[in-house]
């Protein structure tokens, strides 16, 4: 865990601006040692998973972001419905349907956790080289 910042946590309404809510909170509640990069991923990669909580899952919606290190950071986003997102190949044609694909490709590691309430999806960042 980070030295400097704690684990914070945040509400999110299930509403299309959800994510826009989410980016800015993560970027806010992260260390000043997270590289651009390394947050412009983070922040894509939590709209993503936010818009998913909100398409196809249920309230409560909640966001946690975590800083484990200068070189590392865990976003989590807990919904109430416990179907888990599924990566698919979209078309050149297709408006959705990318997201978990983004999330495999750009995250360090990924997965879903569950309980009696429902699922939480998370992802991890790196710092590359």
């Amino acid at each position: 865990m980070c030295s400097t910042t704690a684990p914070v946590q945040l509400v999110l309404a299930p509403r299309t601006d959800s994510g826009a809510v989410a980016r800015r909170f993560l970027r806010a509640a992260t260390c000043a040692d997270h590289p651009g990069a390394m947050l412009d991923d983070a922040a894509l990669l939590v709209s993503e998973v936010v818009a998913n909580a909100v398409r196809h899952g249920a309230p409560p919606i909640v966001l946690s972001v975590e800083c484990l290190s200068a070189r590392e950071l865990e976003v989590a986003v807990r919904d109430g419905s416990p179907t888990d997102p599924l990566p698919r190949v979209a078309s050149e044609l297709d408006e959705s349907g990318r997201g978990m694909a983004l999330v495999a490709a750009l995250s360090e590691s990924w997965g879903t956790r569950h309980d009696a309430t429902g699922k939480q999806v998370w992802f991890r960042v790196r710092k590359t080289a």
